[in-house]
């Protein structure tokens, strides 16, 4: 069982003045496909933080995947792509780039995405949409191939190969 950390970007739901109901979306959809959720948290659009949150999670073996939710449009308090991409040791651009394209065939403006995914030490960070809905459906989407994708990053299958 992998362990997963939730971390929602959202200067409205750390002031409690939006409920954050992506999280709660992301870790039903995990909990139903034997995810262990380690870690949930809400941190304000700061990208030092959203930075330094990343880090310890990955540095502290906190989580084998880190899902993030919200600050990836084009607000200029959305940071947590750039955030991300500079906390990476290894750049995954096949999980956004298929979420996006899944996502266009629903909503054009899924092409407004900036989400991007990679890998520091043995954790794998995706970012995902903000919205439930679109949280939901890239979720849904991307999990059938996480699952093998993990078994890599942690060690515990050695073989891409398919039969």
């Amino acid at each position: 069982m992998f362990k997963v950390a939730i971390v929602c970007m959202s200067d409205k739901g750390y002031s409690g003045e939006r409920e954050d109901l992506s999280s709660n979306v992301i870790e039903e959809i995990l909990i139903k496909n034997n995810y262990a959720v380690s870690k949930k948290i809400i941190i304000p659009d700061d990208y030092s933080l959203i930075k330094d949150t990343l880090k310890n999670i990955c540095d502290n073996n906190l989580a084998d995947l880190i899902l993030t939710t919200g600050g990836t449009g084009f607000s200029k308090r959305d940071v947590t792509p750039e955030a991300t991409l500079e906390v990476c040791e290894k750049i995954v651009p096949g999980i956004p780039e298929a979420i996006r394209a899944y996502s266009m065939t629903i909503t054009k403006r899924a092409m407004l995405s900036r989400a991007v995914a990679g890998i520091r030490k043995d954790t794998l960070i995706i970012n995902l949409p903000g919205s439930p809905k679109a949280v939901k459906e890239s979720l849904e989407y991307i999990l059938p191939s996480l699952n093998h994708g993990l078994e890599i990053l942690t060690g515990s299958a050695t073989d891409c190969a398919t039969k």
